[in-house]
């Protein structure tokens, strides 16, 4: 089971957030969202939403940070920061809970607040019973 981050490294997320929410593509919804991913190997990725006027080719800014990631050859991940300008908590929407997810159900979901709060998450309580690899290789 994943441990809660060190306040280090907590801070570090939510800076690398606030620095993807200012890059954020939202023209059409005006919602962004900057979002970082926290490696095993103690390295962040962070990424941002980015829309298009053809809806479905947009790319929430949790997948940009898992792509960002992956590109540098990370495949393990302690945790995820998210920001949005919401007053609420903005957690994953499930097509970015599904990706987290493959990664591991212990992976935590740090959801930043504008006033510097947070709340905390492990992505199996965001998304319980998810889809996984063991369902594609079932013996029949």
């Amino acid at each position: 089971m994943e441990e809660l981050l060190s306040d280090e490294d907590v801070k570090g997320l939510r800076k690398a957030c606030e620095a993807a929410l200012k890059n954020a593509y939202a023209p059409y919804s005006r919602f962004r969202v900057g979002a970082a991913v926290l490696t095993k190997s103690n390295r962040v990725f962070s990424g941002c939403n980015v829309e298009n006027a053809s809806y479905p080719v947009s790319i929430c800014a949790e997948r940009a940070a898992i792509a960002s990631a992956m590109s540098a050859g990370e495949r393990e991940f302690r945790a995820f920061g998210i920001l949005s300008q919401s007053s609420a908590p903005c957690p994953p929407c499930g097509m970015c809970r599904q990706a987290i997810s493959e990664f591991g159900e212990d992976i935590l979901i740090y959801l930043f607040l504008p006033k510097r709060d947070h709340i905390i998450y492990r992505i199996s309580e965001l998304l319980p019973h998810s889809f996984g690899a063991d369902f594609l290789n079932e013996k029949k």
